[in-house]
């Protein structure tokens, strides 16, 4: 190869191989396809006696008027599957134990990792409380501040 050829050839690599240098890395969870930019909810929790209201949450980068962006951003990126729908409700038919878990209550709308999301939430039974719970920052709880017991708090 002739040194104008080589010189031609490094002019012409060098912006390839600076552009993948700086580059962001590609994420491992398969959702590298999707356009995360506009993953935006509105969450409206009540009967909570604590953190009742109307949220926005922004992720990608996080934003909003919710409590705890970045950890509710987190917390739904951690339970985010290619082809799943992470906002599913229980499966009808399934077995669940008939314990009330209180009278919470949620709704999440907008859209996440290019799907629309319309889901409600409540804590009527075992499955509904741990699915709830799945989404417990998502719902104004922070890390650290568990939901205290009918028994903690007076009322059974």
């Amino acid at each position: 190869m002739s040194l104008r050829r080589l010189a031609l050839a490094v002019a012409l690599a060098t912006p390839l191989l600076a552009a993948s240098a700086t580059a962001a890395p590609l994420p491992l969870d398969g959702s590298e396809g999707l356009d995360r930019s506009g993953d935006h909810l509105t969450i409206t929790i009540s009967d909570t006696g604590a953190h009742d209201g109307t949220y926005e949450l922004h992720c990608h980068p996080a934003g909003g008027t919710h409590p705890h962006t970045q950890e509710a951003c987190d917390q739904l990126d951690g339970q985010t599957r290619w082809g799943t729908d992470t906002f599913a409700p229980v499966p009808e038919g399934q077995l669940c134990t008939m314990i009330y878990g209180g009278p919470e209550r949620a709704h999440i709308s907008g859209t996440w990792a290019g799907r629309p999301v319309n889901a409600d939430f409540n804590r009527t039974n075992g499955c509904e409380t741990a699915r709830w719970n799945k989404f417990s920052t998502v719902f104004g709880e922070s890390k650290g501040s568990p939901k205290k017991t009918m028994v903690e708090t007076g009322q059974g």
